[in-house]
């Protein structure tokens, strides 16, 4: 429920909120506003991170027959860490790893996290789980809104407008979408406003809905751990979890224009490795 204020303010100020409106995140003078009073009051973005790192990183072997994916190197630190820095940035200091293929390696290498500025919690697979199946592991954690993400993917995304994205939508999870000149290789949106209502997956470029595609981070609320397929079988969020919601009306998408890059075979590490900016702060 919302209530219409009137504010005073200086002209220069208001000049600078003006700047941030550009019609699609933030659409108007009093969105903008908002924004920053949700900042102000401390309410931002979630303060738990869950973060996919039990892959076997199959397409980039046989470097991954001995280092672990999330621990490949971009410019000197492990791909992961840039998530955490992208966490920090936002105040999420309290992180779940579900790790399994070579997850000794990525425990000795991060520890309990202090030394990262971190408090992280290890979810471990005794067999793959999939991108869904974590979330059974980790449910007793996973008692607010928490931002999900996978390990092998550099991002840096805006989580406080997403977060109040997220909130004003009423979403039970929420996508962050960029865009790709060829959405051929990706799970492309489909969407009614902002709302998702099914991913096509591979599509022809020519016959894509959209050019944008799943970047691997989400908001989510807790109950979304109810459409996760119980038993101990794999489980697949995009194929098993994010139709249920769409076709509930409780997914939508958050398009970002940030960076985005996609480390999963050796054509993309490389791209990644010599244009990664880091996250801009």
């Amino acid at each position: 429920m919302k209530e219409r204020v009137t504010l005073t303010l200086d002209t220069n100020l208001l000049a600078k909120i003006d700047k941030k409106v550009d019609g699609f995140k933030i659409k108007n003078r009093s969105h903008a506003i908002e924004l920053f009073c949700m900042k102000a009051m401390g309410e931002s973005a979630p303060k738990l991170g869950f973060i996919l790192a039990g892959g076997r990183g199959t397409r980039l072997k046989p470097i991954t027959d001995e280092i672990p994916k999330p621990l490949l190197p971009i410019q000197g630190k492990p791909v992961i860490e840039y998530t955490f820095d992208l966490f920090k940035k936002f105040g999420i200091t309290k992180v779940i790893l579900s790790i399994g293929y070579l997850g000794d390696k990525i425990k000795e290498h991060f520890g309990d996290g202090k030394k990262y500025g971190l408090d992280i919690i290890y979810i471990e697979e005794d067999t793959p789980q999939g991108t869904a199946g974590p979330l059974r592991l980790a449910k007793k954690y996973l008692t607010e809104t928490f931002v999900m993400c996978n390990a092998d993917e550099l991002k840096d995304i805006d989580l406080d407008e997403m977060y109040l994205f997220h909130k004003e939508n009423q979403a039970s999870a929420t996508i962050a979408l960029t865009t790709v000149e060829d959405p051929s290789a990706y799970g492309v949106a489909k969407l009614q406003g902002n709302k998702i209502l099914e991913f096509i997956e591979k599509p022809k470029k020519e016959e894509a809905p959209s050019n944008l595609i799943n970047s691997g981070l989400y908001i989510l609320e807790p109950d979304v751990i109810n459409y996760v397929p119980q038993g101990n079988e794999p489980a697949s969020i995009e194929k098993d979890v994010f139709p249920k919601l769409a076709k509930e009306g409780k997914l939508y998408g958050y398009h970002f224009a940030g960076q985005w890059f996609d480390t999963g075979n050796f054509e993309r590490y490389e791209k990644a490795r010599k244009s990664w900016n880091g996250i801009n702060n």
